[in-house]
């Protein structure tokens, strides 16, 4: 297998496989180059005195697992940042961007290895922010190489089928357990399961076996476009529970912070307290997106007294199905377009 670091091309020959013979029946790749962009994460992890960290090379975990040779024939890898995925920030991000634009016309499909935890965060922030012609699918492992049963190499091999496959020829996915999701739907729904991920409400784009893939849905994007990449702003999120007080809202507006998640209850809702904290944010030219902390769903403005009716008359913008967390990266992105809440709210309104 040949291997290239940094944007150098190396070729290699494709080594035949015992479903060969099925090829015309099932396409999956025609001799394509997979650039591969390695994030760290528990992929490339290995235990150390002060607990298990990112170790391991990009070319040393594409060259653990020779298979991969046969949906490449040509394989570029580059080490873009080595951080467990809960040290990321983002302009580790918005580097990881800025090297996928950088391979657009070189490679044929990409493959980012990253850390599981903020994993969703990253393929969502790429997707709202980049429009390329190429897929981009995310991967990793819930165990580390050297623990039982390690997942990363099979995880790898469905990410090279799906960035390779001839009808996958754009947007940003997670690749995962033999499932492929995309990277607007998708979250980590487990701690340490093998099939973590998954897309509430929608499922996932496809499925993978031993010699097919199935697709249940359109591979595509279904994020809105946002131009930005690198944002320069700051959004934080306010949680809501039970009893709790107004102190979160209250230091987003004295430190001046650009916009607002509230993680609500159930349909949107939230308490009296915190409502009344939104208003007065959104007085002082706060924007607030509402999200819930609940699983799945989307949001719903049917009650009053701190619920959703009154955040929404208060002016608050519905985060609709997209999960606090989601729901940041895209008022990030959203707020380097536009301070305009008429725009913003255009824009959560639309995928």
């Amino acid at each position: 297998m040949g291997i290239a670091g940094g944007t150098g091309l190396a070729s290699s020959t494709a080594v035949g496989t015992d479903d060969d013979a099925n090829a015309d029946e099932v396409p999956e790749y025609d001799g394509t180059v997979v650039q591969v962009l390695s994030m760290g994460g528990t992929i490339a992890s290995t235990p150390g005195e002060g607990g298990a960290s990112p170790s391991q090379s990009g070319e040393a975990l594409i060259e653990s697992v020779p298979e991969l040779n046969n949906y490449a024939d040509e394989i570029l890898v580059e080490q873009v940042t080595q951080l467990g995925s809960f040290n990321l920030d983002q302009d580790d991000v918005a580097d990881l961007g800025e090297a996928a634009r950088n391979v657009e016309n070189i490679a044929d499909g990409i493959v980012v290895t990253h850390g599981t935890d903020t994993m969703e965060e990253s393929a969502y922030h790429l997707d709202l922010a980049l429009d390329l012609d190429i897929p981009i699918i995310f991967t990793g492992a819930q165990r580390r190489p050297d623990e039982v049963s390690t997942d990363g190499p099979a995880n790898l091999i469905t990410s090279f089928r799906a960035a390779t496959h001839d009808e996958i020829r754009n947007g940003v996915y997670i690749a995962f357990n033999e499932e492929l999701h995309a990277a607007r739907d998708v979250t980590k729904g487990h701690t340490s399961k093998l099939e973590t991920f998954e897309s509430p409400n929608k499922g996932p784009v496809a499925a993978f076996t031993r010699d097919n893939v199935r697709l249940y849905r359109e591979p595509k994007s279904y994020s809105v476009s946002l131009s930005a990449l690198r944002p320069d702003k700051t959004v934080s999120i306010a949680a809501s529970g039970q009893g709790m007080d107004d102190r979160q809202i209250k230091f987003a507006i004295e430190q001046g912070d650009d916009g607002l998640v509230l993680d609500g209850f159930g349909l949107g809702n939230t308490s009296e307290i915190l409502s009344d904290a939104v208003q007065d944010a959104i007085d002082s030219g706060l924007p607030v997106v509402v999200t819930s902390r609940t699983h799945a769903g989307t949001l719903n403005a049917i009650y009053g007294n701190g619920g959703g009716q009154t955040l929404k008359d208060h002016g608050a913008i519905s985060g609709g199905d997209l999960p606090a967390h989601k729901a940041r990266i895209k008022l990030l992105l959203a707020l380097e377009a536009t301070n305009s809440v008429t725009e913003l709210r255009d824009c959560f309104s639309s995928w």
